[in-house]
């Protein structure tokens, strides 16, 4: 039977040992991933897009103006969603090291040490966990399986500077507020941790519900734990309108669904002020508090379907154009539910939440007290997150997170089951499994090294796709030779062509250029002369295209007659002028020439 052990926060024996965990893995991402950084190759659009925001605002864009102006300029620009908070660090490290290092080279650094403190912190606060409630070993193998896991690696490596590594932070600090001794500041913790992954983004909002659902079986469970419950919620609506006024300021009171607006600070204040005042009411029969928690919680949801109904069937992505969701959004595979991925994405997503679950339930039914109570609540948590994993594959990476520390209790006791057997074969038999559920993919992989005849059918089981020789960042000299105007693109290169010219694009693959997406997709799937009008008529004066990355090659798979079909299979309509490239690029460019 386990025990509690809560030792003490960060002694120096347990960040000497998570300190030299990262020390390993971070050189060994800047290893594997230097050609990426020395080439300025981003893992993700978005990530472009990041660190063009954050040039903005060092260029002295407004602090509360996060509208991206050279998208869609002749419309006003795309009024991007994306919070100011995950700016701060990356601008900070560019600012403090652009005098010692130059801009360019600041900037770089900036892409690899960023990434890297957000592994850092990650790591510090899964391994805690470990280290406060499991053991020494628990602690280095959570360390390790941080350093196996993909999808937390892809969240946290080197140029991955979108706001996805911080949303993992906030997860983990909230669980973390768990295990404090005081329930006030234990549920202050929790509840500035997921106002802040809130603020970031608002997808947070499912696992943030979860949370919250586990602190109010607490009550339900034993009254004395109020406290918990009241202390999160209070902390959630203060903390989210305190941010709401540092990042969005008070000129804008609008209603996004897809990011804090005013109707969710009503909610968690309405929350709050129910609560709050439910705690305060002398010991009450359970029916009573049920009652309470359904007030609040109904109350929150009136108020959103009766002011912004449309955040209740979607939010943004909901009000997509048709054209735009079936070319664009269906495509994002990372948003995309668990079975709409490949094999080999879905087993990382999966496999290892699913064990990090049945060890969170193991070590429930091993602890008593509150020890027990905790690892039952983790259980839940960990549960509710790998539904959400499955509805939507990028939170697949906040459900490896959690099962982390669980998992290296599990392999812990793997590991001494293993060391006693006597036969070989069995013991060889063992580990290799134990290897399997730390890395899912194994038996794929080895299949194709085995069986060489089979090797396209695992391929295709992986999803291995030819990597693009495109390399704009190479064409950046020519695109910055031509007078600056618009160049019309495919959606997933735009934001490079922002980041390396001086140019403009008509769009880029984020939703709230709604409009200007589907112009795009509706000229590539048109026939060239309709889009000779389309563009002389907005007046773009360039034409950019990878002929060989996925997105064009779904335009000509479904116009095989369309414009962007023309375009790939080299027959160029006569009003565009090619301009030459870099060598050793499949870059194309052409100018647009006037009617």
């Amino acid at each position: 039977m386990l025990v509690e052990r809560r030792r003490s926060a960060f002694p120096l024996e347990f960040l000497m040992r998570v300190g030299a965990a990262w020390a390993i893995i971070s050189a060994l991402l800047v290893v594997i991933n230097w050609g990426a950084i020395s080439s300025m190759r981003f893992p993700d659009p978005d990530d472009t897009m990041r660190l063009i925001q954050v040039r903005d605002l060092l260029n002295g864009q407004s602090w509360f103006d996060v509208t991206q102006y050279r998208a869609d300029a002749p419309g006003g620009g795309v009024p991007m969603h994306w919070s100011r908070i995950v700016d701060v660090p990356l601008a900070l490290v560019i600012l403090l090291l652009t005098p010692v290092l130059g801009g360019a080279n600041a900037e770089i650094a900036g892409l690899v040490i960023t990434p890297l403190i957000t592994l850092g912190v990650a790591m510090l606060l899964a391994a805690r966990i470990a280290w406060r409630l499991l053991g020494d070993e628990e602690t280095n193998f959570t360390a390790l399986i941080m350093a196996v896991c993909v999808p937390v690696l892809f969240q946290l490596g080197p140029m991955r500077i979108d706001h996805h590594g911080w949303q993992l932070v906030c997860a983990l600090a909230a669980m973390n507020g768990l295990m404090a001794r005081s329930m006030v500041a234990g549920g202050r913790v929790v509840g500035a941790s997921l106002a802040t992954w809130l603020t970031i983004s608002i997808e947070g909002l499912p696992l943030a519900a979860v949370i919250f659902g586990v602190l109010a079986l607490r009550w339900l469970r034993d009254p004395k734990e109020k406290t918990l419950l009241v202390s999160a919620i209070q902390a959630l609506a203060v903390t989210c309108a305190a941010l709401f006024a540092l990042t969005r300021g008070f000129d804008d009171f609008a209603t996004y669904c897809d990011a804090i607006s005013p109707i969710h600070l009503a909610m968690f204040g309405w929350g709050a002020v129910v609560l709050s005042v439910l705690a305060r009411l002398e010991v009450m029969p359970m029916g009573a508090r049920l009652g309470g928690f359904a007030l609040a919680a109904g109350g929150a949801l009136a108020m959103v379907l009766v002011s912004s109904p449309q955040c209740a069937t979607g939010g943004g992505f909901s009000e997509l154009d048709p054209l735009v969701h079936d070319y664009w959004y269906v495509n994002v595979r990372e948003g995309m539910p668990v079975w709409a991925q490949t094999l080999t994405v879905a087993l990382q997503y999966a496999v290892t939440p699913l064990i990090g679950l049945y060890a969170a339930i193991n070590l429930a039914s091993r602890s008593n007290a509150w020890l027990g109570r905790f690892w039952s609540d983790y259980a839940m948590i960990l549960g509710g997150s790998i539904v959400i994993a499955l509805l939507v594959a990028r939170a697949g990476a906040v459900a490896c997170l959690l099962a982390a520390p669980p998992l290296a209790w599990q392999l812990n006791l793997w590991l001494r089951s293993i060391r006693k057997m006597e036969r070989p074969l069995p013991r060889v038999g063992a580990l290799l499994a134990v290897a399997c559920a730390l890395l899912p993919t194994l038996p794929l992989s080895m299949s194709a090294l085995v069986l060489p005849a089979r090797a396209q059918i695992a391929s295709a089981a992986t999803g291995n796709l030819k990597v693009s020789n495109c390399r704009i960042e190479a064409n950046a000299d020519i695109l910055n030779a031509l007078e600056p105007g618009e160049v019309f693109t495919p959606l997933d290169i735009a934001p490079t062509v922002l980041l390396v010219s001086h140019h403009s694009v008509q769009a880029t693959g984020h939703h709230r250029g709604n409009e200007a997406m589907r112009e795009v997709i509706d000229t590539v799937l048109g026939s060239s002369a309709a889009a000779r009008a389309k563009l002389t008529e907005r007046g773009s004066q360039y034409l950019a295209v990878c002929p060989d990355l996925i997105e064009p090659s779904n335009y000509k798979e479904s116009a095989p007659d369309g414009f962007m079909a023309d375009l790939l299979d080299g027959r160029e309509p006569d009003w565009l002028e090619p301009i030459a490239t870099a060598e050793g690029t499949s870059f194309k460019l052409w100018r647009i020439k006037p009617e």
